[in-house]
């Protein structure tokens, strides 16, 4: 069978040969300038590879970019909370001062002398029984 192929590639040779001889010089130079200098051979299986390994590299670059938003949002979200949290502290601490001005006795004292007319008595008397 090898003999074959190569009887056969010799003939097919020896009459590319003989038909070149009958080919004038100047059809011979456009056929030549039309073929190209080198072939490019294709090699299916690497170019599927490349394919795979750009797919593979675009889908941990998208979910790269996903987990830096999903964490950037929930940063944002931490900063909102701590900032609502000092917001509330202020606020209780403004209470605080609040109610600690309502309870003064001075102040307490002002208001029932003026608005309801009580006053201080001056002199306080304690009376003792005996049973």
């Amino acid at each position: 069978m090898l003999a074959r192929k190569e009887e056969y590639y010799e003939y097919e040779y020896e009459h590319e040969f003989e038909a070149e001889e009958k080919i004038p010089e100047q059809e011979r130079l456009e056929k030549q300038a039309e073929e190209p200098l080198f072939k490019t051979v294709v090699n299916t299986t690497l170019r599927s590879r490349c394919r795979i390994l750009f797919l593979v590299a675009t889908l941990l670059a998208m979910l790269a970019t996903v987990g830096s938003g999903i964490s950037a949002s929930r940063g944002y979200t931490l900063v909102e909370v701590q900032r609502q949290a000092d917001q509330l502290e202020q606020e209780n601490e403004r209470l605080n001062i609040e109610i600690a001005k309502l309870k003064n006795p001075q102040r307490i004292k002002s208001i029932a002398e003026s608005q309801l007319g009580m006053s201080v008595p001056q002199k306080t008397y304690f009376a003792h029984e005996n049973p």
